[in-house]
């Protein structure tokens, strides 16, 4: 069978078995199983286990439950409602101001956990009643809330930028710092879009009510700023080639964990057990998609499905940026219905070689990757933010949350244009901290 075609066929399938609603890892696994065994028979098999495990065989994963270990304990402690009371206590006077602290909370909170959902949970519990109150509707409070939580896969430590620099062995340092312009970029752009929704509507701005003075804005911060400085000494070991990511994960992860002992005195043991167990949870969860869809990679190299599509592309002799522009395309349409890891892994090896014979730079097109990302976590029929805000608000519809995370979809788009302009963007940091890729 043609290549294409092969490979349009196990996308259907795929499609499918997710519409049935089978997990992401099972669905990726039954599929690339079943066409193994109906092209090779059931020699096919003994390769199965070998390269499951081959695909976690990787020192680098390590650092992704360590770096979940810190977010579920951010967590589980009251990290985020401090985080987000000492922005508003700082900015309640600004123009704006609460909007600017869901935001920038979000964005913070983002780069403590690494997780998106965490974050829409943490801030959300605490800014989205606080906004309705404050007389904002709900759509721009659960939009804001929504969008400002995908920023959890782009702001370094990212676990989506280690899964892909893991898969097209890119240096994750490097990513991580390419991450964090382009994340202060679309803080901006939801901080500029929320203020100017909120002005033309004539929603109040300064809430005359509240007043804090100078010693109850200073008294919340030596609970913050501890783990503000985890993350920059954390990120600062990884720009400045002092530690490898799994070996400051470790290290972050047990600071976290102590931080959290002593601010927050979280030292009971059934307490820790659940900040334990969660983070292996989501940890087992991950690595089972990370294997199986390396094994859904292996069968799309070994049925020629890779290959014959990259070759398929190379033989249309389109112009980079029209590449470009199909390439965003394609990866948006897969973020409507897979989660950001498997997209990464199922499609780098096809789509990172032809971006980069296009003279496309990996880690510039791997923040474009996630930008795309970004845009499927509020986006149906998979959108994750969108259900864990419906179940922060439960009447509030999932329509209007749809409806108010629109506009902050065509932000992050804005923000997928400046970069495809721009990329110095994303690349300018990752040059500054480490020197020129040689």
């Amino acid at each position: 069978m043609d290549p294409i075609a092969l490979g349009a066929l196990a996308a259907t399938c795929l499609i499918v078995l997710l519409l049935t609603g089978m997990p992401v890892a099972f669905a990726l696994g039954a599929t690339a199983v079943s066409f193994l065994l109906i092209s090779d028979g059931t020699g096919a098999m003994v390769v199965v286990a070998e390269t499951l495990f081959a695909s976690l065989d990787e020192f680098a994963l390590l650092s992704i439950p360590m770096f979940l270990v810190m977010g579920s304990a951010i967590a589980a402690s009251r990290a985020g409602a401090d985080l987000y009371e000492a922005l508003d206590r700082w900015l309640y006077m600004v123009p704006g101001g609460l909007l600017i602290s869901n935001i920038g909370a979000c964005g913070i909170f983002a780069a403590l956990t690494g997780s998106s959902p965490a974050t829409c949970a943490a801030i959300g519990k605490m800014g989205i009643p606080e906004m309705r109150k404050r007389g904002y509707p709900a759509s721009l409070a659960t939009g804001s809330i929504a969008a400002g939580g995908t920023l959890g896969i782009l702001i370094p430590p990212s676990i989506t930028m280690i899964v892909y620099g893991i898969a097209t062995e890119t240096s994750i340092g490097r990513l991580f710092a390419a991450g964090l312009m382009p994340g202060l970029m679309l803080i901006a752009l939801f901080i500029a879009w929320s203020l100017f929704y909120a002005n033309y509507k004539g929603y109040t701005f300064v809430e005359d009510d509240k007043f804090f003075t100078l010693k109850e804005k200073f008294a919340i911060l030596p609970k913050v700023i501890p783990f503000m400085i985890l993350i920059v000494l954390v990120l600062g070991a990884l720009y400045g080639g002092v530690a490898t990511p799994s070996e400051a994960s470790g290290v972050g992860a047990m600071v976290c964990i102590l931080l959290v002992m002593i601010i927050y005195r979280v030292w009971r043991p059934v307490k820790l057990w659940e900040i334990l167990s969660s983070a292996t949870r989501e940890s087992v969860m991950l690595m089972m998609i990370i294997g199986m869809a390396g094994l859904f990679s292996y069968m799309m190299s070994s049925l020629y499905i890779t290959q014959g599509i990259a070759e398929y592309i190379a033989a249309q002799e389109l112009s980079p940026w029209v590449l470009m522009f199909y390439i965003n395309l394609f990866l948006l349409v897969s973020g409507f219905f897979l989660p950001p890891v498997a997209v990464i892994l199922m499609t780098c090896p096809t789509l990172v070689p032809i971006a980069i014979s296009a003279g496309f730079d990996p880690i510039w097109f791997g923040v474009m990757l996630t930008l795309n990302m970004e845009i499927g976590l509020i986006t149906p029929p998979v959108g994750l933010n969108l259900y864990v805000i419906n179940g922060i608000v439960p009447d509030v519809d999932l329509k209007t949350v749809l409806l108010g995370a629109l506009p902050f979809m065509l932000c992050m788009v804005v923000g997928i244009g400046l970069l495809m302009i721009f990329p110095q963007i994303a690349l300018w940091l990752p040059d500054v901290l480490m020197g020129p890729v040689q």
